[in-house]
């Protein structure tokens, strides 16, 4: 398949020549002798790097190419044709020129959901992105909501759950608990960013409580530290229950980190060596991940079937031309001795399910989308909780690394122009599932809705938590039936699994993997 390499390289070569000596740009004529002093600096490409690879990268991946008239192949002569110089010196603040110049409508620039691109972003620095993708942060560990005060900008936090191994795993702080401030400054929709995802590694959450309809601050605090590199198992919960007679399995999984396919693996062999009857797979807080792991879990779930389609990818115009799939690339799912990160020789633990109970919330974006809709043709998805994000979008990362085709390759890294470590994180592809359905940008609509509420959270894989108990329903009929009507239903404004994973991704892998196998090109 090295054929899709080299045609992506051909396109960049035809596009725009790799000239090495750009020619300046002649200053303007004028009629008075300007002193020397005043002489024009005269810029060239080379001035404006950044802009540069971001340019060329766009032209040739992002999925709205042909809607961005500045992105248009015959916009431009070449590197050394001053208008192609002037527009990159447009705008000398990369983030700017990314979002203004180069994306179609973005949210970032347009706002609300009528924005066109409402997912692509951006690092100034491409370890944040990939470090972030394999599970890999800064953080203290505590996993959290944040939710409005009403009738002000003031926002409050909740504990969803708590990073094993992290600096909260050690203190006292645990799900349900609410803070409202942080180092004794009161949380609010201008503030949080900074105060809760700001530079500083230490700071001390300021506790409140909640009783009839109000949230107070009680006067507890609680300092936490941001851990480097901690690594997230997102596999949070594996157990059985047996209810009314029926193996239930549960599992709370809380995004597609990539190298988490065999882990995945392992745990549906517990699940299978335990006889389940049945699953609940609990993606409340999934936020996305990579392509290939839901290629993994979905054959998990239903059958290792090399020969049934999974989910297609559609791509700008140009390149399902080069690579030759117009139509769209579809992807399968795996076989028996799946693709498990690499190691195609461990025999995957299918269960072979006609149906499955799939948790999903206003969290749940991306992956898990696209999860739960290539599943839908094949096995029965009883989704259970909110509408989703609306995700059904892929991006692909892409560094200023022309050799690679400015796809990222971390056996390659050595290749990233060093005087330029930005990457992005365009939007490359839509996707659909085997029928040909993808139209879910609103989001995925739950057959059972429910959502959590902050008097009764409950502990995660507890049968009477909220959202747990309300599958086990479904299950089984004959449950004795709870109440849930809802006292105080969280009304999400964010969270940090949406900070961290810029509004959930699906992520596509890198371009010398597409030249190998063109279905799988593709997040956390």
């Amino acid at each position: 398949m090295k054929k899709y390499f080299l045609l992506l390289l051909a396109l960049g070569l035809i596009i725009f020549s790799c000239e090495t000596n750009d020619d300046p740009i002649s200053p303007p004529e004028t009629s008075e002798e300007m002193p020397e002093e005043e002489t024009p600096v005269v810029k060239t490409v080379a001035d404006y790097p950044v802009q540069d690879f971001m340019w060329r990268a766009m032209n040739i991946y992002y999925f709205w190419q042909e809607d961005v008239a500045d992105l248009a192949d015959n916009r431009f002569t070449g590197p050394s044709d001053p208008a192609y110089v002037n527009f990159l010196g447009s705008s000398t603040d990369p983030e700017d020129f990314f979002f203004n110049k180069l994306c179609n409508e973005h949210e970032n620039v347009v706002g609300g959901n009528n924005a066109v691109d409402r997912f692509s972003f951006l690092s100034e620095n491409y370890k944040d992105i990939v470090q972030g993708f394999a599970g890999v942060s800064k953080s203290n560990g505590v996993e959290f909501g944040l939710g409005r005060i009403t009738d002000s900008r003031g926002l409050f936090g909740f504990v969803r759950y708590i990073v094993k191994g992290s600096d909260a795993d050690t203190k006292d702080i645990k799900r349900g608990d609410i803070f409202i401030g942080v180092n004794g400054t009161d949380l609010t929709i201008d503030n949080y960013r900074d105060l809760l995802f700001g530079e500083e590694d230490t700071y001390t959450l300021n506790f409140a409580t909640l009783a009839n309809g109000t949230i107070a601050p009680n006067g507890r605090e609680l300092s936490l530290t941001k851990q480097e590199g901690l690594v997230e198992n997102p596999i949070l919960v594996n157990q059985v229950i047996e209810h009314n007679g029926i193996k239930v399995g549960y599992m709370v999984y809380n995004q597609f980190a990539g190298n988490s396919g065999e882990p995945l693996n392992e745990a549906f062999g517990e699940l299978k060596a335990q006889g389940i009857n049945e699953l609940v797979l609990d993606l409340r807080y999934n936020p996305g991940g990579f392509g290939y792991i839901t290629q993994i879990l979905g054959s998990l779930i239903y059958e290792a079937n090399p020969d049934k389609v999974f989910y297609n990818r559609r791509f700008n115009s140009r390149l399902e031309e080069a690579w030759d799939v117009v139509g769209g690339d579809k992807t399968n799912f795996v076989a028996d001795t799946g693709t498990n990160d690499g190691n195609s020789n461990i025999p995957l633990n299918s269960l072979n399910l006609s149906k499955v109970y799939i948790i999903a919330t206003r969290n749940s974006a991306s992956a898990s989308e696209l999860l739960m809709n290539g599943l839908r043709p094949y096995v029965e998805v009883v989704h259970i909780g909110e509408r989703t994000v609306g995700k059904n979008q892929g991006s692909l990362t892409l560094v200023d690394s022309p050799s690679t085709g400015f796809g990222y390759d971390r056996d390659r890294e050595d290749e990233i122009n060093p005087d330029n470590q930005w990457a992005i994180q365009p939007i490359v592809s839509q996707t659909e599932n085997s029928e040909g359905f993808g139209d879910y940008s609103a989001g995925l609509v739950p057959n059972v809705e429910i959502s959590e509420d902050l008097s009764q959270l409950g502990s995660l894989g507890d049968p009477n938590e909220r959202l747990f108990a309300r599958a086990l329903e479904e299950i089984d009929a004959s449950t004795s039936k709870k109440d849930f009507t809802s006292v105080y239903p969280v009304d999400l404004f964010s969270s940090s699994s949406l900070q961290k994973a810029k509004g959930g991704e699906l992520i596509f892998k890198n371009i010398p993997l597409i030249s190998k196998q063109k279905a799988d090109t593709g997040t956390k």
